[in-house]
């Protein structure tokens, strides 16, 4: 099943929307105990989970290294409990690649995403998730369209 969601707020950070996709997501899985494979081009979305920065954020009464609030504080603690129901793997994947051009590096970007993610996925699934990242750009320009028409 294939369902695609977007929106937008107004005054708004690009983490913040990362965050609330990635929220969004997860409210639409109805039934516990999924394997979920997230890919994102966010670097703070993907490197918090897999380096866990939200443990010491959690010891540290939500400050985080430099001692200064966390911020997205309230997306983060609506996020955190889905990781005790599913089962929640995180990777990176570049943003903005334009799988349709003659001069894109595809080998180079290929190694770049095996580099950062392990050897587990082929080929294959690097283009997938290059082709659904692109997707969920869209998705999130459809939002920003619909906040600035006042919708």
């Amino acid at each position: 099943m294939k369902k695609e969601l977007f929106g937008g707020e107004v005054n708004t950070t690009n983490n913040r929307m990362e965050l609330m996709a990635l929220l969004r997501a997860f409210q639409a899985i109805n039934k516990p105990g999924q394997n979920i494979v997230v890919f994102s081009d966010s670097a703070y979305l993907v490197r918090c989970f897999n380096e866990k920065w939200y443990e010491k954020w959690l010891q540290n009464g939500w400050k985080n290294t430099a001692k200064k609030p966390v911020e997205n504080k309230d997306l983060w603690e609506q996020l955190l409990p889905f990781l005790a129901v599913h089962t929640i793997e995180f990777n990176k994947v570049k943003g903005h690649v334009n799988l349709n051009s003659k001069s894109t590096n595809f080998e180079k970007h290929f190694e770049k995403f095996i580099a950062a993610n392990g050897t587990k996925f082929s080929y294959e699934d690097f283009i997938h998730a290059t082709e659904m990242n692109n997707r969920a750009d869209a998705l999130a320009n459809m939002g920003i369209d619909l906040v600035r028409s006042g919708m």
